[in-house]
Parts: C-alpha cells; structure tokens; sequence
C-alpha cells in the first residue's frame, strides 16, 4: 500500500542518469520504483565524469536533487582513509541532512564519510553495499595493465578494507548478493538484509529462436571486461568460425587494436541503450567471463532477462543461483564446445519459462521495494 507521507534521503556515489552502467541502474531505478511506491526522495548525487547529465529525468521522479562536487585532487590520495571516500564529503550536504530528520540511504562505501560526522550520530542511516570493495579492488589490481591505475588501486585495498569497520555505526546494511550478505553477517554489523539490484526489467523479454551471433557486452574501459574480451578472442573465437560482437562504452586502443586482427569479432563502440538491447536481444549467445566474483553482474541479469542462450564461467554467477539458467564452463576448451553445441539448438518456450519461474521470484521490483522500505520504516 503506498504511504505518500514517506521521506528518504539518497546518497549516491555518482549521477545515477542516464543508467548506462552497473551502480547507475541499480541506483535509479530503486529510485524510480521508490517514487512510484510513494516514497517522497530527496536525491544526493556527486558528479563524477557527469557533471553534464543533470537531468529532468531525476526532477520529475524525486521530490528534491541535489548535486556536489567530487574533490578528486590528487593530494587527497595522501591519506588512511580511501579516495572513493575522502573525495565524497560535502559539508553541503550534510547541512541539507541536517534540515529534518528523514532516514538516509547511503549508496556504497563510496559515500560513507557521512556515518563519521557526530552530528548525525543519532541518525537512521542504511548502507547500500554493491560489492565488498576491498576484495573488488584488490582482484582489479591483478588484471589492470595501465601501472599507475595497479598502484592507485593496490593502495585502497587496505584503506577500503579498514574504512569498511564505519559500517558498524549505520543502522542497517543492504547486501546485493546472498554471498555478501553472509559476509557482512559474519563481521557483526547491524541488522544485514538481502536486497537485490533494482533492474529496469517487468518481464522476461527473450525471443525463441535462433541468432547469427554471439554477443559480448559491459564497460569496455573497465580491466575486468577488456581482459575477458582479450581472453574470448585469443583462446575461443580464434579457433571457430561463429561470429562474435563485443559492444559496450570506451573500449581502450589496445583492445580495437586486438579486435582488428580477427575477421569473426567485431567491436560496436559506445552503441546506444535500445541498439545495446537490440544486440543483446536477438544474439544466439551472450558470452559473459569474469575473473572477479564480488557484487552481482548486472550485464548478466540483463542477458537473463532479454537474450536467449548465456554462457558463463563459475565466476560470473558465484553466490548466486543463476547458473541454473546458464551454460557453466571455465576452459577454453570447455567454453569453445559448449559455444558450438549452442548454436546447434533453439531457444525454446521451455527456457523462457525456466527463467520466468526462477528470475521474478528474486528480481520483482516492486518485492524488492517492499524488502526496502520495510526495514527502513518497519511497516
């Protein structure tokens, strides 16, 4: 039942439109279905490479944005605490919190300087955690080639590692996955509750069928996903004829140069949301590795609820049951025979079916919405 006498405030990490990328989906669309439950949101968003994206999008969803600067200096690495943080603190901010005293809803890590000013100390404050950072950060700094992002990201490791105690003053912590969730149980904070990413998706959309294609997809900028691509291509695809598309934002020189040398693998660079739904929609395959089993890939939800067949390796559905819905490899070898042996089949009703049973009973996100404003209202 909706209650339009609700406030929250939300804290995020970065401007959460147009939500084009992991964090920013989850971040607004929980705001969207927040707004459509009821729930008057008082938006905080620190700009981060976006400080051009204010959007009348957010206007007409929340019933106040607000936006700060990210002090990103350089000199602000010179400390024990980690940068993500140190360069999220607004005083500005906190004076607007200051105003009433509607709970808050902090968005990662990223933006939990919040829970160590006294001033709000009596607060009820709740922690959106996405990953645990610490261990998504130290598996970055084993893939990344650029030597000063691996020394950037080697030092946070301890810094992130050490800041993750202040979740200890916040009233409650929101974990994104069921293998989160039972870490943050085991660390003794308080009152630790499952809460699924909040997706743009009402329904399954895959179609039965056949494709031409496979499919890769993510943030080409990020290590995690141009080294998968480099992995794909080098030990699967150089050794079939089945054609391969990689899309997604800023891919790096280095990976087009590599994408070049291939005639089956081609490179869609920066495409928009609906031509990225269009090729994940009507692909045979979307291929999806990763080395980093920390958070919930949303690309692969994404795949799940509007592609057909998806390959995977372990990494990519861990602490979750999403391989239920998946083909499981970790070879080359193993990767390169399940790809082929796909493509000699049809998506069928039956697979969609599988998916409709197993995928709303986690992802509805008017119950994830229910889950979220029952523990922070306690209705």
């Amino acid at each position: 039942m909706k209650d339009s006498s609700k406030h929250l405030h939300i804290v995020s990490f970065d401007i959460p439109f147009p939500a084009n990328y992991g964090g920013a989906i989850d971040v607004y669309y929980r705001v969207r279905y927040l707004h459509s439950y009821g729930i008057k949101v008082h938006l905080h968003c620190y700009e981060y490479k976006r400080n051009h994206l204010h959007s009348q999008e957010l206007e007409d969803i929340c019933y106040s944005v607000d936006y700060y600067d990210r002090h990103d200096s350089v000199v602000k690495m010179i400390s024990r605490l980690p940068y993500i943080a140190k360069t999220r603190h607004s005083k500005r901010l906190v004076e607007n919190l200051l105003n009433d005293d509607y709970p808050v809803f902090i968005e990662g890590l990223h933006c939990c300087m919040l829970l160590c000013d006294k001033r709000l100390n009596n607060r009820n404050m709740y922690v959106r955690m996405h990953n645990i950072e610490h261990e998504y950060y130290y598996r970055l700094s084993q893939v990344e080639k650029n030597w000063l992002k691996r020394v950037y990201l080697k030092l946070e490791v301890p810094r992130l590692k050490r800041f993750e105690q202040v979740l200890h003053k916040a009233t409650g912590v929101f974990a994104i996955t069921a293998k989160d969730k039972e870490y943050f149980d085991e660390k003794g904070y308080n009152n630790v509750v499952l809460l699924p990413s909040s997706l743009q998706y009402e329904d399954i959309n895959s179609i039965e069928g056949q494709g031409s294609y496979a499919l890769f997809h993510g943030q080409l900028s990020v290590a995690e996903n141009y080294n998968a691509v480099a992995y794909l291509v080098e030990n699967v695809f150089s050794k079939t004829a089945i054609q391969l598309k990689v899309a997604g934002l800023n891919p790096p020189t280095h990976l087009a140069r590599l994408i070049e040398n291939y005639d089956n693998v081609e490179l869609i660079a920066n495409p928009s949301h609906d031509q990225m739904q269009h090729l994940i929609q009507n692909a045979h395959v979307n291929v999806l590795v990763t080395h980093q089993s920390t958070g919930l890939k949303l690309k692969l939800l994404n795949s799940l609820f509007n592609g057909r067949f998806c390959l995977v390796n372990s990494s990519m559905v861990e602490g979750t049951n999403l391989g239920d819905l998946c083909v499981v490899a970790d070879s080359a070898d193993d990767l390169k025979r399940n790809l082929e042996e796909l493509f000699e089949k049809s998506f069928t009703t039956k697979d969609i079916n599988d998916r409709v049973t197993l995928l709303m009973q986690q992802y509805d996100n008017r119950l994830i919405c229910n889950t979220l404003v029952e523990n922070i209202y306690h209705k």
